[in-house]
């Protein structure tokens, strides 16, 4: 059982409060998730830039000095955001892949959990609320962002094993379930040369939904195609840089609410965790449907 929140703003009425919501949201939901929490948050596209968000064991590492020795690498300029034990790089998209190749090279002591132009992402062990003050979610603005609580039930209660899993630019994918096939379609997906570092059949899912979008498809579509390939039980929230999606399986045995207003989709795992959310009295609520795409898309 875990807990999954997510918030998608059709507009700038509530981007200065989007952190706070979503810190509210997943502190509702601890029950479903105490082992662990994280999040993604989508702010404005940087033109011509790149974020890493990079994580390390100690929150006393030192990421100016990594950020000096990438730039001096790259020879250009490498601006370091730090929180806690996670930092954000921002570098010139021109040097992403470069970075990538370096980092995971000379600095193995360090993870790269995301990168993309508009995603931060963050997630430890420990309660949400708890994780959520560490990285000062309240604080964060933004147009949409997805959250996860986490009781882990199939593999250990590890930062790497939490929620969010991005394995695309400004992808990320949360779930509450599982999967039965998740291993053949591991092997499948590195045959394809998609990578999937944790055994976590959620980064599996992940990475399906990113090889699909790199052959073409949007969100709605990859999740579509995702019905006949992914065997299981899941409830998958996912975020792109434009977009917002919702599916659950044919089955759908795992709870989940979803609510429209002009200002703003949500979703959560159980209503109370929407209930606070402003306007949530005015807002239509459903279940969403089994074996049925949902997603919205800023336009670009």
């Amino acid at each position: 059982m875990c807990g999954i929140a997510g918030l998608f703003l059709k507009d700038e009425k509530h981007s200065a409060a989007l952190g706070r919501m979503l810190s509210e949201m997943l502190t509702v939901l601890s029950d479903r998730g105490p082992d662990s929490a994280g999040f993604a948050v989508y702010g404005t596209p940087l033109a011509g830039g790149v974020k890493l968000t990079l994580r390390a064991r100690e929150a006393a590492y030192d990421f100016a000095a990594l950020a000096e020795q990438l730039a001096a690498h790259l020879g250009a300029k490498v601006e370091v955001t730090t929180r806690a034990t996670h930092a954000v790089f921002t570098l010139g998209a021109e040097d992403a892949a470069a970075a990538e190749v370096w980092l995971r090279a000379n600095a193995p002591e360090v993870n790269l959990f995301a990168s993309g132009r508009a995603m931060e992402l963050y997630k430890e062990v420990g309660l949400p609320a708890t994780v959520s003050q560490r990285f000062d979610l309240p604080s964060m603005a933004g147009s949409h962002a997805v959250g996860h609580t986490r009781m882990a039930t199939e593999s250990a209660v590890t930062t790497a094993g939490a929620h969010p899993f991005s394995t695309g630019p400004d992808q990320c994918l949360v779930h509450n379930g599982s999967l039965s096939n998740h291993c053949a379609l591991r092997r499948n997906l590195q045959k394809e040369g998609v990578g999937v570092e944790t055994e976590n059949d959620s980064e599996v899912a992940a990475a399906y939904l990113t090889w699909q979008m790199g052959r073409g498809m949007n969100l709605g579509e990859a999740l579509e195609a995702s019905l006949k390939d992914l065997d299981g039980f899941y409830t998958f929230v996912v975020g792109t840089e434009q977009g917002f999606g919702v599916l659950r399986d044919p089955i759908a045995c795992k709870p989940a609410v979803l609510a429209e207003t002009e200002a703003y989709v949500a979703f959560g795992s159980e209503y109370r965790a929407l209930a606070g959310l402003p306007g949530i009295e005015e807002a239509r609520v459903w279940e969403p449907e089994p074996a049925t795409v949902y997603f919205w898309e800023r336009a670009q």
